[in-house]
């Protein structure tokens, strides 16, 4: 919000309008003189200042305090120094009378080396300017143990302390004076920042640096706060989280929606499932497994050069909250990754495309997937390998829909069952059935828990929340869902060795399209060497081979291995199903719960609200391991 500015500086009545705000517990946005900013969201105990001598000169500190829930960024223009006073000991005189006490951070920055030492980085420096009569011990020891877990270049910040009176920037007025400060109960911390983020010979910024430093700093900042409101005030927050920003600017909403836009423009995965997979297996056999079938794919449904445009347009830029800068920043990486590979399809280049999507296997995942394939298939009766229908599953899942609609009347997935697909998969929320697919009977009530209890679920439950990343999918989301998609076949008793076997070869394979295997030679290790169905080996190479080389089989696994070191973590299950979340963003979006920007699942899986799956989680928490699943899987 803009405020109508006079020749002198703040109007008096946009102080009066910015009093009653706070009185009233309003959001506080304004534009001040000279550039300057005030935020703050509600009512709070604490404000961090930054008076900007030079722009040019002073570069990048100014947005090291952007994503606090409470902050004052404005200049040093000596004309100005006594309305930056007033409006200061004014957001301090009402907020205090309302916690009891206020503290007050001001943050300025002091050059460094002019060069950078490649060979021996320097360290982040911080030193705080302590009042001398220091009333807040813990709050000053949590700033210093805070700020010293801040890493840059592999190094830990070094921190100091300096005691005097009411601490500021050097040739600026403190805030307040020592009367003031004693009669308002307001304590006044300066806090001086080595400006490691910018070359101190030509002012440019170095970008990655400066997002590393705010990043911690903004952790560090809150933790202070936190220490200072249970030391000092009447407030009681439960962790220092619930002291971050709850109000966004637009920006973030315009490029949530640019990005999930973007996503919603094209299904990689539709896109890379061949349309004709039973007249290639056909093939196959006709040539006695010795010829790599031809594979047609659907034309693809976007350009990828204006999908690229449309990417890059989106101002990540302009996003003040470090933590939601970063999330965005992942995702746009990631949408460019899956772009170039949507653009790539047949090419060489696809398969080193998806090994950078998805990453490569390494010695463990390769090691749990052949300690799996060691492990003998069940044998079953005939009645449990009984196939079922594409359409026997389609009215299945469509029950199963059903019930969670009657829980949730919002859920509008759908099932379609379809010609130019095999198998069965989500796409947009909605399960597609190939009207080739056969499943046997036994894992059917695997089938709805893996893609209505954990796809569909997650894709609905991320609908329902403000960011639209939670529907289309965080960065890096595809392995925790899987994994979540294994362990609910677990948990519904459906994770046979037969369906373990089955991930752990795929993992196989994906390790042979990657090491330069063709076709005939993937499915030959697939049916000789592991002993698969030669129907079930085709299949199996058809998914890694298609297009080139899609090498996501292999996050089944790692999915479900990173899960259960998770469940070791003894965190709560349920913020897993918020939407189609990744274990990377776990943290970000732990503390946007505590924000309230995060809002719990709409619906949960039902197999999370049976007693005996609730029994087979609580033991694999106690546990987590792969043994366990080996030795608890139905027979």
């Amino acid at each position: 919000m803009s405020a109508k500015l006079t020749d002198n500086g703040i109007p008096r009545e946009l102080l009066a309008k910015i009093e009653k705000k706070l009185a009233d517990n309003q959001l506080v946005r304004y534009k001040l003189p000279e550039n300057g900013r005030l935020h703050i969201d509600r009512q709070l105990p604490f404000l961090v200042v930054h008076r900007c001598v030079d722009e040019t000169a002073d570069a990048g500190t100014g947005q090291l305090l952007l994503g606090e829930a409470s902050f004052l960024q404005t200049t040093a223009e000596p004309v100005l120094q006594a309305d930056i006073k007033q409006l200061v000991q004014l957001i301090a005189q009402v907020q205090g009378q309302h916690f009891g006490a206020f503290l007050v951070i001001e943050l300025w920055s002091r050059e460094t080396e002019t060069t950078v030492d490649l060979e021996t980085p320097q360290s982040p420096g911080f030193c705080i300017m302590a009042p001398e009569q220091v009333v807040t011990d813990r709050t000053l020891q949590a700033l210093v143990h805070a700020l010293q877990a801040i890493r840059l270049r592999g190094r830990y910040a070094k921190v100091t302390i300096k005691y005097q009176k009411q601490p500021s920037p050097a040739g600026l007025p403190p805030l307040f004076d020592d009367a003031q400060a004693t009669q308002q109960n307001v304590v006044v911390f300066g806090l001086e920042v080595d400006a490691v983020y910018r070359d101190a010979q030509s002012g440019a910024v170095y970008p990655f640096a400066l997002k590393t430093i705010r990043r911690g700093l903004s952790v560090a900042l809150k933790k202070t706060f936190f220490a200072f409101i249970r030391e000092q005030t009447r407030y009681r927050p439960e962790h220092y989280h619930v002291l971050g920003r709850r109000a966004m600017t637009r920006v973030v909403w315009d490029v949530d929606k640019q990005l999930a836009d973007i996503s919603r423009q094209f299904d990689l995965l539709l896109h890379v499932t061949p349309v004709n997979a039973g007249a290639a297996w056909e093939s196959f056999q006709h040539s006695h497994f010795n010829s790599a079938p031809e594979f047609h794919y659907r034309p693809r449904s976007a350009d990828p050069a204006l999908l690229k445009r449309s990417l890059y347009k989106a101002p990540l830029e302009r996003i003040e909250d470090p933590g939601l800068a970063g999330f965005f920043s992942s995702k746009r990486d990631e949408l460019d990754r899956q772009i170039s590979l949507f653009a790539d399809r047949g090419k060489p280049r696809f398969l080193y495309g998806s090994l950078q999507l998805f990453g490569e296997i390494d010695n463990e995942l390769m090691q749990t997937a052949r300690q799996i394939l060691s492990q003998p298939a069940d044998a079953q009766s005939g009645n449990e390998r009984a196939l079922m229908t594409a359409e026997s599953m389609a009215e299945h899942a469509r029950t199963e829909l059903d019930y969670y609609r009657a829980r949730d009347p919002s859920l509008t997935a759908g099932v379609e069952v379809r010609d130019d697909i095999s198998g069965v998969l989500v796409s947009h929320g909605n399960l597609l059935v190939g009207t080739d697919a056969r499943i046997e009977k036994r894992w059917l009530k695997g089938m709805l828990s893996h893609e209505i209890g954990t796809h569909i679920l997650t894709h609905h439950n991320g609908r329902q929340q403000h960011f639209q990343q939670l529907s289309a999918g965080m960065a890096g989301y595809e392995a925790l869902q899987e994994g979540l998609a294994v362990l609910s076949e677990y948990l519904v008793g459906k994770l046979d060795m037969t369906r373990l076997r089955l991930i752990a070869g795929r993992v196989v394979a994906v390790d042979s399209v990657a090491g330069g295997a063709d076709f005939v030679e993937t499915f030959r290790l697939l049916e000789k060497d592991y002993g698969f169905t030669p129907h079930l080996a085709f299949t199996m190479s058809m998914r890694v081979h298609r297009d080139g080389g899609y090498t996501k089989d292999m996050v089944y696994l790692r999915g479900f291995n990173q899960l259960l070191a998770y469940l070791k973590t003894d965190k709560d299950i349920e913020l897993l199903y918020a939407g189609k979340v990744a274990l990377e963003f776990l943290p970000l979006l732990e503390e946007l719960r505590w924000r309230e920007v995060i809002k719990p699942p709409a619906l949960i899986p039902r197999y999370l609200e049976q007693g005996q799956c609730r029994e087979r989680l609580e033991y694999l928490r106690s546990h987590p391991s792969l043994d366990t699943i080996l030795r608890t899987t139905s027979p």
